[in-house]
């Protein structure tokens, strides 16, 4: 990939920052790759396509370090656990034959498991090299009969957002469009409701969430083509450009995606999120908006009611608990927004959020949130950011994964809101684990008893 395409990826016309500068976001940075580079990114988005090979082309380090680090969930195919890569040497490199070996790997793959595809990612190494990796991807889709899609996002070329966003072009150019959808059964077909197709862009299923919202999709008599890319098939990726509606879920990169559906197929899309009870029936609101259909407007408020008024129940207790209880949120991206407002719903009081890796739409919608005077915090220094608890007087942090033992070793209550989590926050469903898990990490009566001091330097200071 040259410098005028990695370019054109960063000049997003979709995205409100982007608008107000001529220049789109900024040009990557060398070595400014902390969060995840340019790889790192490509491999995650697309990761979650479970029933393809994932061949990662480079030293086996680079499989390693970024293999199954977004803790995305399948509902059936689990192909894309297994960690493919083929483990360049010093000899590869010297003596150029990195192109055989990726060949070879193509076919072991094919012939080992049988993939719906075969996703070929190259690294810096063969990047620098020289390794024409769309010559070999097209040679092996020929000689074998099974598509094999090149990603041609080495580490160097920028961060992981860059990464995304090149997942994202990649999938739009090779993938999407080369297959229809299959007819909806008849015994999926409800009498008197209008069945209509819908895309969930950005929607990575971390922790198993998307299952929190895909029955209330049934119910309304929408159906999924896919989710992009969480728990999804080569196959409903291919068929991604039938949609009626797409929704890109807190996702700036995938934006790309979603704004070429619209231009070339006609699909209209907005932004939205599930977490937090106001923001999930918000973004059921938009997908009925957007199909422009009374009865499924009509449906879709009843079920709103009936989601909310339930939530509201199991959150009662919760929220008597959590009430004016102070948070402090550092997670970055659009987490850094829309986990503020699902903390609002809960009562909680946000004295600041992090904005690690989060655009000026984001910032925006953070000021929108939480008053002109909001705290963010871009610096993810460890230290200061426990200094920065304790200013504000918080009681508990929900943070990424990397934060746990530091904080905890502080004698701080702790939530983890980490991408590679095991539970899902999102939807009605998730806002009921959220608050439950919430009251539980504060009422610990761990933090009692580590904070009590020590019986023998009781003694000594006697």
């Amino acid at each position: 990939m040259n410098a005028d395409e990695i370019q054109a990826l960063l000049n997003e016309p979709a995205c409100a920052h982007n608008n107000k500068s001529k220049s789109g976001c900024a040009r990557p940075k060398p070595g400014a790759t902390q969060g995840g580079c340019c790889f790192d990114g490509a491999r995650n988005a697309l990761l979650p396509i479970a029933d393809v090979a994932h061949v990662v082309h480079g030293p086996i380090g680079c499989a390693g370090s970024s293999w199954d680090n977004r803790g995305t969930r399948s509902s059936g195919a689990d192909l894309y656990r297994r960690g493919m890569t083929t483990d360049l040497g010093e000899m590869d490199v010297i003596m150029g034959g990195g192109e055989k070996r990726l060949f070879r790997s193509i076919r072991q793959a094919i012939d080992s498991y049988s993939p719906a595809a075969v996703f070929v990612y190259a690294t810096c190494v063969p990047a620098l090299h020289g390794d024409d990796i769309e010559a070999v991807a097209k040679a092996a889709a020929a000689r074998f009969g099974v598509p094999v899609v090149p990603v041609d996002a080495a580490g160097f070329y920028g961060n992981k957002n860059l990464g995304n966003r090149i997942a994202g072009d990649v999938i739009y150019r090779h993938v999407i469009g080369t297959r229809e959808p299959d007819p909806v059964p008849e015994a999926a077909r409800r009498p008197g409701i209008t069945t209509h197709d819908i895309n969930l862009i950005g929607e990575w299923n971390v922790g198993g969430e998307f299952w929190n919202v895909a029955p209330l999709f049934d119910e309304l008599g929408l159906r999924v083509l896919c989710t992009f890319s969480g728990d999804s098939r080569f196959r409903e990726v291919q068929t991604m450009h039938r949609a009626e509606a797409n929704m890109v879920v807190c996702s700036k990169a995938m934006l790309h995606v979603a704004r070429k559906l619209n231009e070339d197929w006609g699909t209209p899309f907005f932004e939205g999120s599930f977490y937090g009870v106001k923001d999930t029936s918000q973004a059921l609101r938009d997908i009925a908006r957007l199909l422009d259909d009374p009865d499924l407007t009509a449906r879709t408020e009843a079920v709103i009611a009936r989601e909310e008024a339930k939530v509201e129940a199991a959150l009662s207790p919760y929220r008597e608990r959590l009430a004016d209880k102070r948070v402090l949120i550092f997670t970055g991206g659009y987490k850094s927004w829309s986990i503020v407002s699902a903390m609002q719903d809960l009562g909680m009081v946000v004295v600041a959020t992090g904005t690690e890796k989060s655009t000026e739409e984001d910032k925006a919608r953070i000021l929108e949130l939480m008053g002109p005077d909001a705290r963010m915090i871009a610096d993810n220094d460890q230290r200061a950011l426990i200094s920065t608890f304790h200013e504000t007087g918080a009681h508990i942090l929900v943070a990424g994964d990397r934060y746990i033992y530091p904080t905890l070793k502080s004698r701080i209550p702790f939530l983890d809101i980490d991408h590679v989590r095991a539970i899902g926050y999102a939807g009605y469903e998730g806002m009921i684990e959220l608050g439950s898990n919430l009251e539980r990490s504060l009422s610990s009566p761990v933090w009692e008893q580590v904070r009590v001091p020590s019986r023998w330097s009781s003694e000594r200071a006697a």
